[in-house]
């Protein structure tokens, strides 16, 4: 499941038209790894976790664990994360996603949730998975 929420307003965003680069930060018992993705418009969209080229869209089509229990329709809160780079590259949160974002633990000023939001590829975005945001559960199919 993911992508589209047919119960709440379509978001609207510009795709990128280059390749650019979306830096994840990781932050787990005070520790900080990296991992630095080359994002291909062509490519778009990667997955079907959150609306194509989101940045939950890119993290799920590299590897990247961020945890979306709702599949990426924007009917939780669990893939925030904090745009610490490139924000201004990104389309305007929703009402929808503001209303999810209430629930959300750690809000700042960054905090986006990464099935909603949609860098345009006109710079760098990097992107903070805050250590309580990674579901750490591996069940067995």
């Amino acid at each position: 499941m993911g992508g589209i929420n047919p119960y709440i307003e379509q978001v609207e965003a510009d795709l990128p038209q280059d390749k650019y680069r979306m830096v994840f930060v990781v932050r787990e018992d005070g520790e900080e790894r990296e991992r630095v993705v080359e994002v291909d418009p062509q490519a778009l969209p990667y997955t079907h976790e959150g609306l194509p080229g989101s940045i939950l869209d890119v993290a799920c089509g590299h590897g990247i664990e961020i945890d979306h229990a709702c599949g990426g329709v924007c009917a939780c809160s669990t893939c925030h994360v904090h745009v610490v780079a490139g924000l201004e590259t990104c389309n305007e949160s929703s009402d929808a996603e503001e209303d999810m974002l209430d629930n959300a633990p750690g809000l700042e000023d960054s905090s986006r949730l990464s099935c909603q939001c949609i860098p345009d590829g006109t710079a760098e975005v990097r992107v903070v998975i805050p250590s309580w945001n990674r579901n750490l559960v591996s069940e067995g199919h």
